[in-house]
Parts: structure tokens; C-alpha cells; sequence
């Protein structure tokens, strides 16, 4: 079976996510990969809520000195909030099980922000996903942690991973919002690019 395959300029991913490169290949995006470093760093008075699309924003900059006129470069960053407080990506493991031990038996938001852009114009948006997670043992937070590597999550957590399954009772928006990628929106900025 042949995939759908949407039409648009060459389009560098600056991530090293393998979850959004999986997204955007099962939308039938084509894109390469641009490696670029940047840390991530926001303003501290800056609004809870337009923190992801900042730094997908700082991210998708760093990379427009590599691109041509004709491409069009594509980033993103996820966090999950809980009581205004940004869950990022775990700096140990302690940390990791202090964030699921927090998360574990209550709702929280996660927003993923995004940018794409060229050197003549740009386009961000942020993407926003209920999520709740079901009460956690500490058996079953050390298994979690031990076995799926969710060190490089925002929250501690992927919700592909067997906590998505057993431990995710309901969602409201995007199932790939949560996985780090809005793609239908990806997807719907990218139809109309040159239209």
C-alpha cells in the first residue's frame, strides 16, 4: 500500500526525538534531520503556557542559518504541567520517580509548542492535551522507570509506553500531542504552506 504523502517544501526536523520522527513518517511528511544545540532556557516571568512554543521557537532559529531560501525547518518541545509547575525531562532517576510519584492519581496538561519556518516567514502554535493518570505504587513507578527509559520524556513518561496502557485512565485532545508532535496540525500548516 502506497502512503499519503503531502506536498511541500524540503523540511529539516530539528529534533532528536525518535517519537516525532515516527509521527511525522506515519502522517507521510518527508522531512531530513538538522541537528542544532540549544538551551533550553525561557524567561522567568514568562506565561506558563507559552513556554513550549518559545523554545520549539529558539530551537527552529538555531537551525534557519543551515537552511536554503527554499526550506523549511520544523521544531518542537513538549512539557507536562501540573499546578503550574513544568514537568520537563528528568536530570536522574530520583527525579524521575519524585515526578511520577507526583503526577500518579491526578489530571494534568500537556502542551506541546511548535514553529515551523523558513528564512521569510513563520508559523507557531501550541497544541494542548488533558491527561489522567491513575494512583501508582512504588513497585510499579521503580518498574516503570526501570524498564521503559523515560529519561528523555518531558513528565518522566511516554504514553506509548506500558504506563500509557495500564496506567492512563482518559485523555481529552491529541494522543500525539502527548507523544511530543500535534501532527494534525503539522500537517494542516504544512498543506496550506504554498497554497
Amino acid at each position: 500500500m502506497t502512503k499519503m504523502k503531502l506536498k511541500h517544501p524540503p523540511l529539516f526536523l530539528a529534533s532528536k526525538s525518535p517519537r516525532r520522527q515516527e509521527l511525522l513518517s506515519l502522517a507521510g511528511i518527508e522531512f531530513s534531520l538538522i541537528d542544532v544545540d540549544v538551551e533550553e532556557i525561557h524567561p522567568v516571568d514568562m506565561d506558563i503556557e507559552d513556554v513550549p512554543e518559545y523554545l520549539a521557537r529558539l530551537k527552529a532559529e538555531a537551525a534557519m542559518p543551515l537552511l536554503k531560501n527554499d526550506e523549511l525547518v520544523i521544531a518542537a518541545d513538549s512539557v507536562v504541567i501540573l499546578h503550574d509547575r513544568i514537568y520537563g525531562k528528568p536530570a536522574s532517576e530520583e527525579e524521575a520517580i519524585e515526578m511520577i510519584s507526583a503526577l500518579a492519581g491526578k489530571h494534568h496538561l500537556v502542551i506541546t509548542g511548535v514553529f515551523i519556518g523558513n528564512h521569510s516567514r513563520g508559523e507557531g502554535f501550541s497544541d494542548f492535551t488533558s491527561v489522567w493518570l491513575d494512583p501508582m505504587t512504588t513497585e510499579e513507578i521503580t518498574y516503570y522507570i526501570r524498564t521503559c527509559s523515560p529519561m528523555d520524556k518531558a513528565g518522566s513518561y511516554g504514553i506509548q509506553d506500558w504506563i500509557g496502557w495500564a496506567k492512563v485512565s482518559r485523555i481529552e485532545g491529541s494522543y500525539a500531542n502527548v507523544m511530543g508532535l500535534p501532527v494534525h496540525k503539522v500537517y494542516e500548516v504544512l498543506s496550506a504552506w504554498n497554497a
